[in-house]
């Protein structure tokens, strides 16, 4: 039987530093108990031959020296089954939802490894999320980790809660799930995504793991591996496709900083702990497919930019992590275009392997490559008219100037419901390259053209 002990020395912020008085384990769970008798749930951060500290998921709060602490031999743990799809969760995995504890089938270490490189394999399978930015220009791959950098105040929960209701495996039957880690969010936030989520039935399909600015961020550090956890018994395990959101990635490394200050490590990189990089890489990294098992697990990690620079640690970090990057556009949201997804900045690095034919259509790389070329020429030529004016340009510039307008308008703008297949997305591309001379469409084959272009499939 574990002894309960009153050797607490000193508390400061999120941390205890105990006395130590028998072996402790890293990462054991430990069990603190108020003078009033409130227990509250802590982990052992770090451990010396004279103290232990303990970080306290609950917060201090009410602790004092009198409080007993008890040391369970034991690590953090997450219990799961299939009851578990449907469920609304804290950020430390208790029910928020009103319904009864979870009855595991399996209860499983939240403190998981990254796939062995030498098991993973190659994402190949097309993930259709009916938005157009990202379906024909940056298409999403299964077992991918493509991030969304976005800046305060942009749509972009909106835009993973779109993602999280229409994202599917296309063209098959197989089960899909979506785990939302939410870390750091204001209470209207969460109301906000509880209503959609029941407003659409997505809640049928999904685990919700929340995480309030108002709950101690030492939380934060467990929400995403407690829905990385849950991601992987329902890939592995139940052999579904998991696509897994978390918002807002941002959160969770100022909640890693503020534990560091409380611990007094050395800061690195404008105050952030010089191994971030290293547990965002245990994050991101426990995407992916694993050979000879029918699951995937396919994140999408979301980051708010500090003052909208890309260069700040976090984006700049993930970008090294990742595979691509989806930037939310300040100006394209200034416009009133939503999703506001910059095609030109952003990347998604495994493409090739998720499109053409046998995964979406023939002319999916050539019809993205020929928007792309002619709405980054239009960008720019935007720069050139504010200087010179539009009847300076030749008339060639002044098509490829209203293509961009149009693409704009017709392709990246879209209803917040409008759920758009790929062969949708196609066709409009399609259409707004129909506007432009067929000489100028030099990137796409000749045997395309006259199969998929408007002008000859009205003739057919």
């Amino acid at each position: 039987m574990t002894k309960e002990y009153k050797t607490i020395n000193e508390i400061k912020g999120p941390l205890l530093f105990v006395e130590k008085t028998e072996p402790i384990g890293f990462n054991e769970l430990v069990e603190i108990r108020t003078e009033t008798g409130e227990m509250k749930r802590g982990q052992v951060l770090d451990t010396s031959n004279e103290v232990v500290v303990v970080q306290v998921f609950e917060g201090t709060g009410g602790l004092g020296k009198e409080s007993t602490v008890k040391f369970t031999g034991d690590v953090i743990k997450m219990p799961l089954s299939p009851d578990i799809i449907g469920r609304v969760l804290s950020g430390s995995g208790q029910p928020r939802d009103g319904g009864p504890p979870i009855v595991p089938e399996v209860e499983r270490e939240i403190a998981g490894a990254a796939i062995n490189p030498a098991a993973r394999e190659k994402p190949r399978a097309f993930i259709q999320t009916g938005i157009s930015t990202i379906d024909g220009t940056n298409t999403l791959v299964r077992g991918q980790k493509l991030p969304i950098f976005s800046g305060a105040g942009l749509p972009h929960n909106d835009v993973a809660l779109q993602i999280a209701r229409q994202a599917k495996a296309l063209g098959e039957a197989e089960s899909f799930a979506v785990v939302f880690c939410a870390m750091g969010i204001t209470n209207e936030e969460a109301q906000h995504f509880m209503a959609d989520f029941e407003r659409t039935g997505a809640l049928e399909r999904a685990v919700v793991f929340l995480n309030l600015a108002d709950d101690p961020a030492v939380e934060r550090l467990l929400t995403p591996r407690l829905g990385l956890t849950t991601a992987e018994y329902l890939a592995f395990d139940l052999d579904m496709h998991v696509l897994v959101i978390y918002t807002d990635m941002t959160n969770y490394c100022e909640a890693m900083r503020q534990m560091g200050a409380a611990r007094e490590e050395v800061p690195g990189r404008r105050g952030y702990p010089g191994y971030m990089y290293t547990d965002l890489a245990i994050q991101y990294e426990r995407a992916g497919i694993i050979t000879g098992k029918k699951g995937s697990i396919t994140q999408f990690p979301i980051l708010t930019m500090p003052g909208d620079d890309i260069t700040h640690p976090i984006p700049d970090l993930s970008g090294y992590i990742t595979e691509g990057q989806l930037i939310v556009s300040r100006e394209l949201h200034r416009k009133g275009i939503y999703p506001p997804i910059d095609i030109r900045p952003s990347l998604s690095r495994l493409m090739n392997s998720g499109i053409g034919a046998g995964h979406t259509r023939e002319d999916h790389r050539a019809v993205s490559d020929q928007l792309y070329a002619y709405y980054a020429e239009g960008c720019d030529l935007r720069g050139l008219v504010a200087i010179v004016g539009k009847e300076a340009l030749s008339e060639r510039d002044r098509l490829v100037l209203e293509f961009a307008d149009a693409f704009e308008q017709k392709f990246v703008n879209q209803g917040r419901d409008e759920d758009r297949t790929i062969f949708d997305t196609l066709d409009i591309g399609w259409n707004l390259l129909s506007a432009l001379p067929e000489t100028m469409l030099t990137r796409i084959d000749d045997h395309l053209i006259k199969k998929y272009h408007p002008r000859y499939r009205k003739k057919e």
